[in-house]
């Protein structure tokens, strides 16, 4: 059976590339697989000594990844080893447990945080607001509960929580409390019907650049898969796999997401872990990681010209530090 179409243009790939240093006999990790864009871009730098894990926990991005991959390496001389998990982000240290592969052995661990192209452009998977479909949203479809389950059975207080936390949406009792007014006496099934709701809760936001539902739906979106939850559970895993001077590369398309990463990234790259509250530092401790690019990179004009949707991506690079010195180099 062929693999299923998925389109997706891969943001940040050449400072991607450069951010993880890539050796040509390194062990390479891809969490977030989707397409197979970077994954194969990372393929094709390495030896027949190179491994690279490609996980993804969306059967479409599995089997597109495989496809891929497969490809990249039928075009290689001499190919690296491959594999490709069904699997989320967070079961990387089980992932990589089972194959044998022991922490501080990994060479880079690389995540593309949100939503694919192919999962907004198509319409069964129920991610988007402007192509009419069932109201799904389910990164795996073959567990869990829909986003039509999370609209019809939450409380109001908890959808008004949940929109403006992780869809940064001011407007969210409003949009709340007509979703909890409308399934009073018809339950959301499709998209289209949630984005018309949200859209006259709004007022329709005359003027405005994007769609009405866009925060309310990123929000579902990331509350129904656990977005955050995975990202935490990955930042705590990865860098413990990660060898001495390997690094760890993540873009994110969501300011909630990038607070979290850039946290998480200062408070390792701090040689002081003491609470504000104290005078002096008492931990005489010294950090874990550095920041090769410390303010985070984002696309330049040439990429956004090309894909306006990379405008809110933003890659953030830690690397493990291999001795009691500083590593040379930053880019």
């Amino acid at each position: 059976m062929a693999a299923p179409s998925f389109q997706h243009i891969s943001v940040l790939l050449e400072e991607c590339l450069q951010g993880l240093a890539i050796q040509e006999d390194g062990l390479y990790v891809d969490v977030t697989a989707g397409g197979g864009g970077h994954s194969a871009a990372i393929c094709e730098r390495l030896g027949p000594r190179g491994r690279l894990l490609a996980l993804d926990r969306d059967l479409d991005a599995v089997a597109a990844a495989t496809a891929r991959l497969s490809a990249t390496q039928e075009q290689q001389s001499a190919a690296p080893s491959v594999e490709v998990v069904h699997a989320p982000m967070s079961t990387l240290a089980a992932v990589l447990d089972e194959r044998g592969i022991a922490p501080g052995s990994v060479d880079g661990v690389l995540a593309d945080l949100g939503v694919s192209s192919h999962q907004l452009s198509v319409a069964e998977r129920g991610f988007s607001f402007v192509h009419d479909g069932p109201l799904d949203m389910r990164m795996d479809r073959s567990v869990g509960l829909s986003a039509a389950d999370l609209v019809n059975e939450s409380s109001e207080v908890d959808l008004a929580d949940l929109i403006y936390r992780f869809g940064d949406e001011p407007g969210s009792r409003r949009i709340a409390r007509a979703i909890v007014q409308r399934r009073s006496t018809q339950q959301f099934t499709r998209t289209t019907d949630l984005a018309d709701v949200v859209s006259r809760a709004l007022g329709g936001r005359r003027g405005a650049k994007t769609h009405p539902a866009t925060r309310t739906f990123q929000a579902l979106r990331m509350a129904l898969n656990e977005e955050t939850k995975e990202l935490h559970a990955l930042l705590d895993t990865a860098l413990h796999w990660l060898r001495p001077g390997g690094r760890l590369a993540v873009i994110s398309f969501h300011s909630g997401e990038d607070r979290v990463v850039k946290k998480h990234f200062a408070r390792l790259a701090s040689a002081c872990t003491c609470p504000p509250s104290l005078p002096i530092c008492a931990c005489a401790g010294r950090p874990s990681i550095h920041l090769p690019a410390r303010r985070g990179i984002t696309p330049g004009a040439v990429e956004l010209r090309a894909n306006p949707r990379s405008r809110s991506a933003r890659l953030r690079i830690a690397e493990t530090l291999p001795t009691e010195e500083e590593p040379i180099g930053e880019f």
